[in-house]
This record gives structure tokens, sequence and C-alpha cells, in this order.
């Protein structure tokens, strides 16, 4: 190193030693030092989307580079500074203040620059095979991802249901939606990471390369490292979608029907399906859905609240010569005991498709009812327990009270690698059970009508389904998971908790990043 990079990193680290040192949680004004950038904390910093939890920061890091991240991160994990706590913040779209830092530092990552690389037709050097991926920034949006990739006839292959999220907050979680029973969930469909870890080192790592990081930081919650760039497997792009809805007043025969239709892959590219509780259920499911549904169950018979269920599947429609999407579809319908007449279809283009809760999320705010809190609860469910789940589900639910979707839908495990962090239910992860249910909550909470203490009271009735459900008499996993202890979150982990705490103590051993999640403190 220079006299030159040596005094400018000296210069760097004294500056930032005063801003720690400050005895104010407020920075007073954008302090600029070569190309860190940590200004004072912003309305974003301490929200997000859940509007339940709002823990403000010192300050707030916008970096141009993720060198400007390596560098905050390694002055801490060498800085006696090293009980200062950092969260990455994506588009915000946590529930329960997961990318918060109370009195720590948020790095706003939708600062970095979006830079997205589409690269067709590959050759691999290992195996030869040409294969079709996008280098992008952790934190570009996926619909920036979608926008780019169609512009050469491509596009990923597993989704997650709203897209204006982030590359790297989705893959520190999950990524899951109706395509993951086919291609597994977005995290099993990277191909590359880079990565800062806690101690601000810059590492590049794939399967091959760094794999216990690559699999660590994948699902890992932000614990282990920032994803700062990751490379996607991509996939011809389709013509057109055909989107099916077809309705249930059974849940036996709901679900019966989604495993048939997650049986046949080579048709099927999507599997989804939801509860319809009530009036408001059914309209707000079909925003987006350009179809006139001429179905008008009755919700309440014989003084007895009445629920119902809606599969909706899609397939792709490359418009290849000699098939016709409506002959597949009706040959798949064959297979399926819905309510007679009440089965629907439509053609739309494959953007809308995928951007279809984008549309519902205009149609709330034009209503004032996005930005209100969403007490969400999500849950991975075994098989054998998801007909108990729903039992207690209704049991502590008010069918014409409830405001928001309720997901369900089957996912196969063969399409997840287990090495990476997310826990998944214990049947699961023993291989004793194929199939686990998506379950997710989707709640909204209008102020107006539902003030704090109403809120809470939500929020403990969720917390009582959530800890019931993990609990051995259904074996439940929480997915996007919010737990009140260290105690619990070991609970969470089960099997995997000795494996994620080693990988802590090698990747951020002084426990700098994501104090949002509560996992060890």
């Amino acid at each position: 190193m220079d006299m030159t990079s040596l005094l400018y990193n000296k210069v760097h680290a004294f500056i930032l030693l005063l801003i720690l040192s400050c005895p104010y949680k407020i920075i007073q004004k954008p302090i600029d030092f070569g190309s860190l950038n940590l200004i004072q904390i912003t309305d974003t910093a301490s929200t997000d989307f859940g509007w339940i939890q709002f823990n403000a920061p010192a300050s707030v890091l916008k970096p141009r580079t993720p060198n400007d991240i390596a560098f905050l991160l390694s002055f801490l994990s060498v800085s006696s500074f090293s009980k200062v706590s950092v969260s990455a913040r994506g588009a915000g779209h946590s529930i329960h203040g997961q990318a918060q830092a109370l009195d720590g530092i948020v790095i706003e990552m939708s600062s970095l620059p979006m830079d997205i690389n589409v690269h067709k037709n590959v050759k691999m050097e290992r195996s030869g095979l040409m294969i079709s991926y996008v280098d992008v920034s952790g934190g570009a949006l996926w619909i920036d991802v979608l926008k780019e990739s169609l512009k050469f006839g491509l596009t990923p292959r597993s989704w997650t249901d709203y897209l204006y999220l982030t590359i790297g907050g989705t893959l520190s979680n999950g990524g899951i939606s109706g395509q993951t029973f086919k291609y597994g969930p977005q995290i099993s469909n990277v191909l590359q990471l880079e990565v800062v870890t806690g101690k601000g080192e810059m590492v590049t790592c794939s399967p091959t390369k760094s794999s216990e990081l690559f699999y660590a930081v994948l699902g890992g919650l932000g614990q282990f490292g920032i994803i700062t760039r990751a490379r996607i497997l991509l996939q011809e792009t389709p013509k057109k979608v055909r989107w099916q809805r077809a309705f249930y007043d059974d849940f036996d025969t709901f679900t019966k029907d989604q495993e048939i239709l997650i049986s046949m892959a080579e048709l099927i590219d999507y599997v989804e399906g939801f509860v319809v509780l009530n009036e408001h259920s059914l309209k707000s499911s079909s925003v987006a859905f350009p179809a006139n549904l001429n179905f008008n169950p009755k919700f309440v018979l014989n003084g007895r609240f009445k629920v119902y269920y809606c599969i909706e599947f899609a397939i792709h429609d490359n418009q290849a010569e000699g098939i016709k999407v409506e002959k597949v579809v009706e040959e798949i319908a064959q297979k399926l005991s819905y309510m007679q007449s009440h089965l629907y279809s439509v053609e739309i283009s494959y953007f809308d498709f995928l951007n279809r809760v984008g549309m519902e999320e205009q149609s709330l705010r034009n209503k004032g009812l996005w930005e209100v809190p969403h007490p969400w609860l999500n849950l991975f469910v075994p098989r054998s327990g998801i007909k108990k789940f729903m039992d207690l589900l209704m049991e502590n639910i008010s069918p014409n009270e409830f405001e928001g979707p309720i997901l369900v839908y089957p996912l196969l495990i063969d399409k997840w690698n287990t090495n990476a962090s997310v826990a998944l239910p214990e049947t699961i992860e023993s291989r004793t059970d194929r199939v686990m249910y998506v379950v997710g909550m989707l709640r909204s909470i209008n102020p107006a009508v539902c003030k704090r203490d109403c809120l809470n009271k939500i929020l403990r009735k969720h917390r009582y389904i959530a800890q019931t459900a993990t609990g051995p008499h259904i074996g439940a996993k929480q997915y996007l998971a919010h737990h009140p202890s260290p105690v619990d979150w070991h609970s969470h982990f089960g099997s995997k908790w000795i494996q994620f705490a080693e990988r802590k103590v090698q990747f951020d051993p002084l426990h700098i990043l994501g104090p949002g999640q509560g996992i060890f403190s």
C-alpha cells in the first residue's frame, strides 16, 4: 500500500471514529469524506413495511461502491467500536424491524449503482453447458432485473410475488412464489455472490468457491455478510401466460388438487392458492385478474361462516408450433375437482403476470391503505400438519373481519438446498415428507379502525398461532421469522443451530451484523 492510500484510510478511520464518538444519536449534517458518505438518519431508516417497530439508528451509510461497506465493517471489526451494530436495508419490506439498527448504522443498499449486466448463452468452463445469467447489484430491485432481462428475451426462473424488493434482501431470506415448486426458491437459482463479511472482507463465493460463506448468506437473515452482487440464472421468456383460477368449498379437495398440479411440472409453471374468507378477500384478490368472476358464494350458511378456497395456476405460452395451450388447460382441468363452472381463464403478458401485485399495491395506495401496519405471519407447514394448522387458524381469526389475503400453497423439498441457512420443518430436513406448504397471513390494518391496542391484540394472537404451529403437534417453521429471544431462535433453527452459530463465529465474530433480527442478543 502506498503512502497516499495509507494516509487516505487513516483519515477515513479518524473521521469515522469522531462520528461514532458523537454523544448524539443524530448526525446533524451529511458527512462526506472520500467515498464514504455517512448522513443523518432518514425517515426510511427507522421504518419498514410492517409499521410496527421504529428503531432509529445513529447514522446512515449511503455507499457508492461495495468498498464503502467493506471499509466500514473492517474498521468496526478492529476498533473499540465493535459493539456498534450494522444492518443492510434494501426496500424495507421487513415486518418487525429486521433491517433496523437501534443506535447503530443502517446501510441503504439502494445507494449502490444498479448495474445490471445480462449474459446470454455463455459456455460454462467445467460442464461445457450453455447458460444465460445476469450479474446484478445487491441493492437493485427485481422489477428492474425483469425489465432489463426482457430486452434480451430472458428472465429469472424463480420469483417473489412482489417485485419491488432488492436482490440482496430476498436472497437473505429465501425468495418464494408460485414458481418455487418447479424451480426452487430464488436462493436455489444463484450461481455466484459477492459478499462483504462482518469482518469487512470482500469475498466472491459460489457452490465451488468459498462455499461455506455462499450457503451461509443464502437465507442467512443478514447475519454473516452483506450481499453486494449476485449472479442469477436466466431462461427464455414466454410470449404469454395463461392464468387460471379454480374455486373450492372443501379444504381437503383444495390441497389434493394443488398437489396434483405440482406433480405436473412439465406442463405447469406456477401454482398458488388462497383462502376466500369474505367479500373483501374475494374482491381484493381479483384486482389484477382481468376477468369477470361469476363467483358469488354465500359466506354465511345456517348461521355459520362458510370458507372457500381458490387455486391459481399458470402455463407459459411460448407459442410453439403444434402446441395449443387451450388443450393443455383442458387436459389439466379434467384431473381437478373444483366447484362446477368455477374455473376461470385469462391470457396476459408475462410482465403483467409477474407484476400483478404491483397493480394491487397501486389500488391500496389509492385508498391510503399501503403505508399501514402489516402484522404478517408466514410459515412453512409440513403436509402432515396442514389440516391441523388450518383448524388452528380458523379457531383464532374472525373471517368477517380479516383484511388481506391468506396464501396456502405447496412446495417440493427436493428443490431446496439444505446447506443454505433457511430453517425448514424437521420432517422436511429429514426428508420424511417431500411436500410442505407455505401459509402467509398477509394482514393489513386500517389505523382509522384498529388503534394500537387493537394491533397489539392481533400481534399477541399471531404469536399464539406461531407458537402453537411450531410445536411438535404441527411442526411448522416461521418464514421471514420473528422471535422474541435468542432461546426462541435456537429452537427455530433446531438441528441447524450449531451450524448457524459456527458460521456466525467464522464470518461475523463480533456480532456486528443484523441486530434487528435479535438472534444473538
